[in-house]
């Protein structure tokens, strides 16, 4: 017979025969979870095995949607950087003065003006309708890339394309915060983050087919308007299969619903709250911690810039050619994409490595990034380890999303600080393409200093922010015991509710 789960784990009986007395269920203060709660008669205890079983469903269900819209979007993002060895700075003008870096960095304050209204949608109404949307009207965006005729359009173009890619990525960290317990986010956000390293292997294979059409247009046009067509395409698939949370998700029976929901009463943070609370709004702002979540993906980031916007390019002048170029990116995909799913696997694995881990994989970037700096272009090899580590710091920004959601209760203190901290992502971002001079080519002084300095900040800002949450829980361990009674029925945030720890 199935071991019964864990006593820790054991759902409150009395609580749920409370809620299924209740003549209205207030979904306006506790959670949506109440509803499935309320409406179950079966069994209220369940085996290990069996939990298992329904996570390995779950996973099978979301998690190929999440990784292919990332990897679309990461694909998308950064064509611009595979264009430009197709013709793309020449006719549209942008080898002048900084032009090609603006054309890139743009892309980010359309990204800040688009964050805040997309997850106040994504929490009002459904959020696989939401990101339907979103995706489809990004893909119709970036196939109008190939109609552009000088870079003022292309400013244009990217300002919005960043306004509308923006919902995706903490749209996504909320899906992963309704659907996983604290213990797994970590993992499962790398997986989906990974994507950014893993569709390098794929994109440049597609573009070095375009790369050789002969056509009435440049080869990257053509670019745009396949990567546009595939995106478009795929918006109808999140539409039609996405399982958006555990009280709203297709295909899955009303005991396994009980047991998602129920399961999730663990993480002390709830599943969903449609009603927009600005009581939790003013307590993220004076949250520390979101502070240095903000401020850490902000001075990480900024090595995106090379990362993103000039890896080809880097490759290129070391020598090669476009095409060449194109697939010695491959590599630094595939070892980028590892990393990024590593990492968040040993912080599944055990426990108290997450902030760590921020500061570790960044180190793997300032490495790089002195080496790159001071190299002579004449050592081919060592520079191209160099690029092929260069966004070892991914690993640690899934990390640090996992840390994010993890460490914040209240459902909108958690979507409004999944979408904060996405614009210190594009503020990072915004700053990386610019500090790189194309007068300094190929050794781009400032723009090394500027991302080595960067990130040894990221590195000690994640120590304090680890010492921050420790010295919290070390309070809350001395005045109140741990238990899980109230995490849909108050909509507590991490702040009020003393039965709240916080990952490390």
């Amino acid at each position: 017979m199935d071991e019964k789960v864990q006593p820790d784990h054991k759902p409150n009986s009395d609580q749920f025969e409370d809620l299924k007395k209740t003549e209205t269920l207030d979904t306006l203060h506790g959670d949506e979870a109440i509803r499935v709660i309320a409406g179950y008669s079966g069994d209220q205890e369940w085996s290990a095995i069996e939990e298992k079983r329904l996570v390995r469903k779950i996973d099978r269900k979301l998690l190929s949607i999440l990784c292919i819209t990332y990897g679309l979007q990461y694909y998308d993002k950064a064509m611009l950087s595979q264009a430009a060895l197709f013709g793309l700075r020449t006719d549209l003008k942008l080898t002048v003065g900084i032009r090609y870096s603006l054309s890139a960095a743009i892309f980010y304050p359309g990204f800040i003006v688009g964050a805040y209204p997309a997850i106040v949608l994504a929490q009002r109404y459904p959020i696989e309708r939401v990101i339907f949307g979103i995706v489809l009207l990004w893909g119709i965006c970036l196939m109008c890339t190939a109609g552009v005729t000088n870079y003022q359009g292309l400013y244009a173009q990217r300002f919005f394309l960043g306004a509308l890619e923006a919902g995706v990525s903490p749209g996504w960290m909320l899906v992963v915060g309704g659907w996983y317990k604290k213990q797994e986010q970590a993992l499962r956000m790398g997986i989906w983050y990974s994507m950014t390293g893993y569709v390098s292997v794929v994109s440049p294979l597609i573009n070095y087919g375009l790369g050789h059409i002969q056509g009435s247009l440049s080869p990257w046009r053509y670019m745009y308007l396949v990567a546009g067509a595939i995106t478009v395409l795929w918006a109808f698939v999140i539409l039609f299969f996405m399982p958006p949370d555990p009280i709203r998700a297709k295909g899955f029976t009303d005991r396994e619903r009980f047991i998602a929901v129920s399961r999730m009463k663990e993480n002390n943070s709830g599943v969903r709250n449609t009603h927009f609370k600005k009581e939790q709004l003013w307590e993220m702002l004076r949250d520390l911690r979101f502070w240095l979540c903000f401020f850490m993906a902000l001075t990480m980031l900024v090595a995106n810039g090379p990362v993103s916007t000039f890896t080809p390019i880097i490759i290129n002048d070391l020598g090669f050619s476009g095409l060449n170029s194109l697939l010695l990116v491959m590599p630094a995909g595939v070892v980028i994409g590892t990393i990024e799913w590593t990492v968040p696997y040993l912080c599944y694995k055990y426990k108290g490595l997450r902030s760590y881990m921020v500061a570790v994989t960044v180190c793997g970037t300032i490495l790089a990034c002195l080496l790159l700096w001071q190299l002579p272009q004449t050592a081919t090899g060592p520079k191209l380890f160099a690029v092929y580590i260069l966004a070892s710091y991914g690993g640690g920004y899934a990390v640090l999303m996992s840390l994010q959601i993890a460490n914040t209760a209240g459902y909108t203190k958690r979507s409004v600080g999944s979408s904060g901290m996405f614009v210190g992502y594009c503020v990072g971002n915004f700053i990386g393409p610019l500090v790189f001079l194309q007068s300094e080519k190929p050794y781009y002084k400032t723009g090394w200093i500027v991302t080595v300095v960067t990130s040894c900040i990221t590195v000690v800002l994640a120590i304090v922010y680890r010492f921050v949450c420790a010295q919290s829980n070390k309070k809350r361990d001395q005045t109140s015991s741990e238990a899980y009674e109230h995490a849909y029925e108050d909509d507590m945030t991490d702040m009020t509710n003393p039965q709240f720890r916080y990952t490390l």
